[in-house]
């Protein structure tokens, strides 16, 4: 995975290439953020650049793999003798004898390639004594070898592991950005993928773990929700709408369907507000429903529609207080 072919992250990838193309990237570094957002892919974009038989030195990077020759392919498989990915066993944690075989081998020159690149993936579930065995390694890597520490809860790392990486925080992406490698890589059409993407929270790995029907069946019923607030002022015509945000679930289903429901509204009500202000419309996270949108912003001005934003807002927190469903979904549409 090349960094062009790696979505969002543009600063940091840049900060990435330029390193390699002087020489000057750190041995140890940490690589932090949301879990699902690309930092994996990065670290082993990272490995492809060091050791790519052919690398580009065009485009918008100085250096950067050119995902096709002998070695790269070779790292993409897995198979490559120089790129070690250390990963959580079936236990759940990463255990000390994995650590210590890998120092043993950095020792040696690669095998095979230009860097050897160990990539520590979940690096937060390393043992302590794994940990502990990293220490000089990490403040003093062998002169061919690279180390990347993956991780999403940083924290939980000994504070004598960190202090040894440089550590780069990668930000959540944006849901377009979300959508964009769905659909790319995961086959997702584009409304699934767009409605994936809003209730993601900028992780393509939460997105992929969800159900694309329920959130695509959700962000429809959000959407039909506001069109019909829009249309009717009375409140007895609202309260008959109601049943678009609860369906026919009972129970705790009725309670995250309702959630789910209500998060997609939040987006809705987000891209509404931002074509109401004349905003970029690269920036909405429901792109392919912006002619719908744009129609909503005759009732839904800037102030409404951050009324009623807020208001989805409240009620997502009245559902984690265990506030009955059917009590907040009445409030709710009196409130759009």
């Amino acid at each position: 995975m090349p960094f062009h072919r790696i979505t969002g992250h543009q600063r940091l990838l840049t900060l990435l290439s330029r390193a390699i193309a002087r020489d000057t990237l750190p041995p140890s570094l940490l690589f932090a953020g949301t879990a699902g957002i690309g930092k994996r892919r990065a670290a082993m974009a990272v490995a492809e650049a060091l050791n790519c038989l052919a690398p580009r030195t065009s485009g918008p990077f100085e250096i950067d793999a050119c995902g096709e020759c002998a070695s790269c392919r070779r790292i993409t498989r897995g198979v490559h003798g120089d790129i070690v990915v250390i990963e959580p066993g079936d236990t759940g944690a990463i255990k000390i004898e994995p650590v210590r075989d890998v120092i043993d081998r950095a020792n040696y020159r690669p095998f095979e390639g230009k860097r050897r690149v160990v990539i520590i993936d979940e690096a937060d579930a390393l043992v302590d004594a794994a940990q502990n065995a990293l220490l000089k390694t990490l403040e003093e890597p062998p002169q061919a070898s690279v180390f990347i520490l993956v991780s999403s809860m940083p924290d939980a790392l000994l504070a004598t592991v960190r202090s040894r990486c440089r550590p780069l925080r990668f930000g959540d992406l944006a849901p377009a950005d979300v959508a964009a490698t769905l659909m790319r890589d995961h086959e997702y059409g584009e409304a699934d993928a767009r409605a994936a993407a809003a209730e993601a929270g900028g992780s393509v790995g939460r997105a992929l773990a969800a159900s694309a029907a329920d959130l695509t069946e959700a962000r429809e019923a959000a959407h039909r929700l506001l069109n019909q607030a829009a249309r009717a002022s009375d409140p007895s015509r609202r309260l008959e709408s109601v049943r678009g945000l609860t369906g026919k679930a009972t129970g705790p289903a009725e309670r995250d369907q309702m959630a789910s429901c209500l998060r997609a509204m939040a987006s809705l009500l987000r891209d509404v507000g931002l074509l109401a202000n004349r905003a970029d419309p690269v920036t909405l996270a429901n792109a392919d429903l912006q002619d719908d949108l744009r129609r909503l912003t005759s009732a839904y001005d800037s102030e409404r529609s951050m009324r009623a934003y807020g208001a989805v807002d409240r009620a997502l927190a009245a559902l984690e207080r265990n506030v009955n469903p059917k009590v907040v979904a009445d409030w709710l549409v009196l409130q759009l």
